[in-house]
């Protein structure tokens, strides 16, 4: 392992740990080792980091230190395990667990006393709609996109709130060497549909023969009109990584997203 000088570290542990990067968009995640004992820290955790914990859906929180600049630090457990590949996403363990996941009053309330709104679907087209680069709006797909989001926008609004991961890429499924599965990296989290969650995991890892299976498990109908929402959603997604891949000029990322719209439409 890397010893790395970082201030915020050496404050919640002492110099004898090792530290090695833990990846992850912030930068803010770190993996501690010292001898047999190894934990994973990370700075400004979704505030409800402790309601996952003893839900059991993310690794157990060990404890929480408050720097003198604000911030928070988190220490879990580290489990040995894997993340899920893609084939595995059709489990009975995935669906039963997001299905814990968006029944569980618990967090819902968590995110609500900490200010969290539903998210309303006309805001959600208005923003994807406005963070397009010019260049994308010229494109006939990305327009056949945006006229699909307009017309169903009132079609796919729903009273159904429920706590959403919103990334449940398979990289973020957990699966230790006990066989417990675990959903982790929650920055993300927000009150929304649960099409938010259910339709980028079947349109991105199921074969549609295989969704009524899937919806089965997880204890719901795959009725026309939560058909008609996950496809909505999905393709509010797939624009908005559109967008954001070419604000970061990275092309090959943008055309992949692109050609994936097509085949939605």
């Amino acid at each position: 392992m890397l010893k790395l000088e970082i201030n915020w570290l050496t404050y919640v542990l002492d110099n004898e740990w090792e530290f090695s990067p833990a990846g992850g968009a912030t930068g803010d995640a770190y993996f501690a080792q010292l001898n047999d004992k190894k934990i994973f820290l990370k700075r400004n955790s979704s505030p409800f980091l402790a309601v996952l914990s003893a839900e059991g859906i993310v690794p157990k929180l060990i404890w929480t230190k408050r720097l003198e600049n604000g911030d928070v630090v988190t220490a879990q457990q580290w489990l040995s395990g894997r993340e899920l590949k893609p084939v595995e996403m059709n489990g009975e363990n995935v669906a039963n667990l997001l299905k814990k996941i968006h029944q569980s009053n618990e967090l819902l309330e968590m995110l609500r006393r900490i200010g969290k709104k539903p998210i309303e679907v006309d805001d959600v087209f208005h923003e994807v709609v406005r963070n397009l680069h010019p260049d994308l709006l010229k494109l006939d797909i990305v327009n056949k996109a945006i006229k699909f989001l307009e017309q169903e926008v009132d079609n796919v609004k729903t009273d159904q709130n429920v706590v959403c991961h919103s990334d449940v890429n398979h990289n973020n499924w957990l699966l230790s060497d006990n066989d417990e599965l675990y959903l982790i990296d929650w920055d993300g989290a927000m009150i929304a549909d649960p099409a938010v969650d259910i339709g980028m995991l079947l349109h991105w890892y199921i074969k549609k023969e295989d969704w009524p299976k899937w919806i089965s498990l997880y204890g719901m109908e795959l009725t026309e009109n939560l058909l008609l929402r996950m496809k909505w959603y999905v393709v509010a997604q797939t624009l908005h990584l559109t967008g954001w891949y070419r604000s970061k000029k990275k092309n090959k990322e943008v055309l992949h997203w692109l050609q994936y719209l097509q085949q939605l439409l």
